[in-house]
């Protein structure tokens, strides 16, 4: 059984209510835009993100630097207020990292950097993946930087044929769709931009 939310049904209050169940889902799979903004000190992100519009863009905590752009967001972006009587539509990695994703086995991030953040020395990399991971998700499929719509559906769906119609291994699923992938395209921006991390 599965649970389809989109549009104004996938705000960042559904998502949020997901941590507050007795029981995650087995399977998250986002599909939307993620962000993740260097550190306010390095030059030229003015330019990029100005710093009148959201305060994400001047603070020293990574895990507030990194998110997922649900419903409203871009109002919030815009406007620098939330729409309606609803939240602000930028889900944090802080926030994600607060769930109860204790029973997810596997959370698909389906959007632009997700897996990118600040490295701590030998810390890791402080973003949305150890949010997640703090959470309780034992899985997770993120991507390394801008990723193009149309193979990234096409990747999605041969990695879940792999692995739900076909009975693999949720690795091999992921690395035989790569495969299939790169021998479609041989541009790795393509189809190597996503990585499984256990």
């Amino acid at each position: 059984n599965s649970t389809i939310l989109e549009n104004y049904q996938a705000c960042e209050e559904n998502f949020k209510a997901i941590g507050t169940r007795e029981k995650s889902p087995d399977i998250l799979h986002i599909a939307t835009h993620g962000f993740a903004l260097p550190k306010p000190a390095e030059t030229g992100i003015a330019d990029i993100y100005p710093t009148d519009k959201p305060v994400y863009t001047l603070l020293n905590d990574p895990m507030m630097r990194c998110g997922l752009l649900l419903a409203g967001a871009n109002h919030f972006w815009m406007q620098g207020k939330p729409l309606g009587n609803y939240e602000n539509g930028v889900l944090t990695a802080n926030e994600v990292r607060d769930m109860n994703l204790q029973n997810t086995e596997l959370a698909v991030l389906s959007a632009c950097q997700t897996g990118l953040g600040d490295v701590m020395g030998s810390e890791g990399v402080y973003g949305m993946e150890r949010a997640f991971h703090i959470a309780g998700v034992r899985f997770l499929i993120v991507s390394l930087w801008y990723i193009p719509d149309g193979q990234t559906r096409e990747l999605m769906n041969l990695f879940y044929e792999n692995w739900t119609v076909k009975g693999e291994s949720l690795r091999d699923a992921f690395s035989h769709a790569q495969t299939t992938m790169r021998k479609r395209d041989p541009d790795p921006n393509i189809w190597a931009g996503f990585v499984l991390i256990e």
